[in-house]
């Protein structure tokens, strides 16, 4: 047995490194009594568009929201179509259903776990508005090449980054085919994800790198237009109170839900790094054992999960025997979003993405996570895969 139950994410070290800063964050909302789009929220959005480096970031209530409210500030809605990958949670197909557009699925990259820009050519139609690649797990995709891509095709980009927050792009694609051009890389290299397409949309979801203590999201861009429409539509389509435009939503971010992430937002860059050397420690300790193919340590990678995939139908087995000796695992993710019952029938099946689907297994991690954990952990695997072999 496990000598301690280790569960898939615990937030208690990062509160206990911060709890003092997060309680006056908090007392000073509290005191001020502007609960609703209160001072913190500006003050927010300023950093991170600051952090960030670009010139608009709207918060909204969550990363859903913010990938509506970016989408129909696009422009995008009945009629259109939507390039996106199958492999990724509901919210990614649900926004471009949400707003009258078709999602059309583009199979992904086996190492990446990200859209294959290869694929995404062969999906263009005259219908084709926008391409919605996902930074899954928080590896950046291959934006060069999909960049180029919606050059050539007149395609706005929005970015799903909901588990990417503070990942950069430094053109080092596992897909890369050679066929983007080195200036189009060049052009991007160091960008954070979300500041390179048109969009960028965000999650502060708590299990998120940067994460709230509820729900919340942002939108950013450096399109002024843009920026204008979705800070309309957040407020129920309204400019100016009472003088509502076109239908909106009921989409603020909380005044205390702002205050805690500003507190947060300066410790990003250190959490992150906490998750890459966890992963960097699996990725050591699992390289020789069959079976387990570890993930790739990308540069810009942030680890929102440290997922791997375990081959020959024995996935289903690692996660139940890890959970018998007390540790938590996840499977992000089982389903496909073109093979939901929602979308059932209605799409051909993607090979990559459904293999991915029986193979993916997400391990424990947080910044703080200790080499004994994780010794353990990589010791209960291989009693499964290797001692028992």
């Amino acid at each position: 047995m496990s000598p301690i139950k280790i569960p898939v994410l615990d937030l208690k070290p990062q509160y206990e490194q911060i709890k003092d800063e997060v309680q006056a964050a908090i007392n000073r909302v509290l005191e001020s009594g502007q609960f609703i789009m209160g001072p913190d929220v500006k003050l927010f959005e300023q950093e991170v568009a600051e952090y960030l480096g670009v010139k608009h970031a709207i918060a909204v209530n969550s990363g859903t929201d913010a990938l509506v409210i970016g989408l129909r500030a696009l422009g995008i809605g009945e009629g259109d179509e939507v390039i996106t990958t199958p492999f990724s949670f509901f919210a990614t197909a649900e926004s471009i259903s949400n707003v009258g557009a078709k999602p059309v699925f583009a199979d992904i990259d086996p190492r990446s776990f990200n859209v294959d820009p290869k694929e995404i050519k062969g999906k263009i139609t005259p219908r084709t508005k926008a391409i919605m690649p996902v930074h899954l797990y928080g590896q950046p995709a291959a934006m060069g090449q999909i960049m180029e891509i919606a050059q050539e095709h007149g395609l706005k980009v929005i970015e799903d980054c909901a588990q990417s927050f503070g990942a950069r792009y430094w053109g080092t694609c596992s897909s890369c085919d050679g066929h983007c051009q080195e200036p189009t890389r060049e052009s991007l290299r160091g960008k954070f994800t979300g500041a390179i397409g048109d969009v960028g949309a965000y999650s502060f979801f708590p299990s998120k790198n940067l994460g709230a203590y509820g729900d919340g999201g942002m939108i950013v861009t450096n399109d002024d237009q843009v920026a204008e429409v979705a800070r309309m539509l957040r407020v129920h389509g309204a400019k100016k109170k009472y003088h509502n435009e076109v239908l909106g939503y009921n989409s603020r971010l909380d005044t205390l839900q702002a205050a805690i992430l500003r507190v947060k937002l300066p410790y990003l860059e250190q959490w992150n790094e906490g998750r890459r050397r966890v992963a960097k420690t699996y990725n050591e300790l699992l390289a020789d054992v069959a079976g387990i193919i570890t993930p790739e340590f990308a540069d810009g990678h942030v680890f929102h999960q440290y997922t791997v995939r375990v081959l020959d139908g024995e996935r289903d087995k690692v996660k139940e025997y890890l959970g018998e000796q007390g540790i938590g695992s996840m499977i992000y993710y089982p389903v496909p979003q073109d093979q939901l019952p929602v979308y059932q029938g209605q799409y051909p099946k993607m090979p990559v993405s459904d293999l991915l689907g029986t193979e993916v297994l997400s391990l424990s991690i947080w910044p703080e996570l200790e080499k004994y954990i994780i010794d353990s952990i990589v010791k209960v695997i291989k009693q499964l895969l290797v001692v028992d072999k």
